[in-house]
C-alpha cells in the first residue's frame, strides 16, 4: 500500500466513519454507501487478514477525509473520486467480500433508503 494511503488509514474511525454515513449518506447514493458497507463489515470479519484489513481501513479513510481530490459538496461528481477508492479496495479485497457481507450492507442500505429496484438486489 502507498504512504498516502497508509496516511487514510491512520485517519480511519469507526465513528468518523458512521459520522460520514450518516452526514451524507443521501446526498453520496446507495451505490458508494453499499459499496462502504461491504469494505466496512469486511473489515469487522475475523476470516479477513491484516493486509486487506489496512487496503480497507485507507479507503475507508479516505472516504471519511474532508479534503480529497473532488470535495464531496460538488454537485454530481463530488463522490465520484469516493466511489473510485472503494472499488480499487474492493477489487483489491474482493475475496473477503463474502455474500453474508453483501446482504448484511444491502439490508443497511434498505433502512436508510428504503429497498432497492429488483436490478440492483442481485449484487
Amino acid at each position: 500500500m502507498n504512504n498516502r494511503l497508509h496516511g487514510y488509514a491512520t485517519a480511519y474511525s469507526e465513528s468518523s466513519f458512521h459520522r460520514k454515513l450518516a452526514r451524507y449518506a443521501r446526498v453520496a447514493g446507495r451505490e458508494v454507501v453499499e459499496k462502504a458497507l461491504w469494505l466496512f463489515f469486511a473489515a469487522q470479519s475475523p476470516e479477513t487478514p491484516r493486509w486487506a484489513r489496512t487496503a480497507i481501513y485507507g479507503a475507508l479513510g479516505y472516504f471519511i477525509f474532508p479534503l480529497d481530490a473532488i470535495p464531496d459538496f460538488a454537485p454530481l461528481v463530488g463522490y465520484t473520486d469516493d466511489l473510485g477508492v472503494l472499488a480499487a479496495a474492493l477489487a483489491t479485497v474482493a475475496m473477503y467480500v463474502t455474500d453474508d457481507i453483501k446482504q448484511r450492507s444491502r439490508d443497511q442500505a434498505d433502512k436508510w433508503f428504503g429497498p432497492a429496484a429488483e436490478g440492483l438486489k442481485k449484487e
